[in-house]
């Protein structure tokens, strides 16, 4: 945040001296003050949980109303009154304040309507987009790419016997092993209220097997810590390019998950022997 800041705070200088030396012809650079404001608030709207943010678009909003304000006063100095220095910062510092509450407004109701609001993670929506880029690319390259299905068994009954705020917890806490598991170009997405996929672009079935295993595996570690008797049980299906859509994709993976059960018991006593 502090790096981050300090680029903000060199911004708004290069825009106060051009402004400055702009202020006595007939051009303005008044308006750039916003793209400092723009931009903190943009980050603000991601970094939701953050409570700096706030503080930081506060200081950028006052900052950037000073430093026009000053600029203003010094170009017609001494015969600029002090009093409309005063108020023109307040009013820049509110107006630029209002602002950053817009954009901050509009950035949470765009990434509310791409993701999960349990989970943050990629909803429907989100993943159907995701995979139209993915079959766009696969087309070109022939790569395969994968969806994968993830389920967790005894999910409803641990809801019934523990209360829906200790299901909610292990979807929590299960969409992040889902997330360190995966790289960056990876789409983790949660669907249905126990069902997460898992988008692998220029992925083959037989690599995927292993990457469900994994993150089976790191699933299971994590049940047994919070001593959850719960498991995960996975799916999965690969193609090229777009010959099927996102739903003929869902249901074939989770009509797999069976298949794929004999293949996830044997990594799993394989991995107690090791660990034994």
């Amino acid at each position: 945040m502090l790096f981050r800041s300090l680029l903000i705070l060199v911004e708004v200088f290069f825009i106060t001296v051009l402004n400055y030396y702009m202020a006595s012809s007939y051009y303005s650079l008044d308006v750039l003050y916003c793209l400092p404001v723009i931009q903190t608030a943009r980050f603000a709207a991601i970094q939701t949980h953050d409570k700096s943010e706030t503080f930081t678009l506060s200081f950028v909003a006052v900052t950037c109303a000073v430093a026009w304000s000053l600029v203003e006063a010094a170009v017609t100095w001494p015969n600029f009154p002090n009093s409309a220095v005063l108020m023109n910062i307040i009013t820049r510092t509110v107006t630029f304040s209002i602002i950053a509450r817009v954009i901050v407004k509009l950035w949470k109701d765009r990434e509310s309507a791409r993701k999960d609001s349990l989970t943050g993670l990629a909803n429907r929506f989100e993943l159907s987009k995701s995979l139209n880029d993915v079959q766009i690319q696969s087309e070109i390259s022939g790569n395969p790419y994968t969806l994968l299905f993830f389920d967790i068994e005894y999910f409803k009954a641990f809801n019934d016997n523990f209360g829906l705020q200790s299901g909610d917890d292990v979807l929590i806490k299960l969409a992040n092993v889902l997330q360190e598991a995966t790289k960056i170009n990876d789409v983790v997405s949660r669907i249905m209220s126990d069902e997460f996929f898992i988008l692998l672009p220029d992925m083959d079935e037989q690599l995927s097997h292993k990457v469900a295993i994994r993150i089976c595996g790191a699933a299971e570690r994590m049940f047994r810590q919070n001593k959850w008797k719960l498991t995960l049980s996975y799916g999965l299906t690969s193609e090229i390019g777009k010959r099927k859509n996102l739903d003929d994709l869902i249901r074939i993976a989770r009509e797999n998950k069976n298949n794929n059960k004999g293949l996830q018991d044997s990594s799993a006593t394989s991995n107690q022997i090791q660990t034994a």
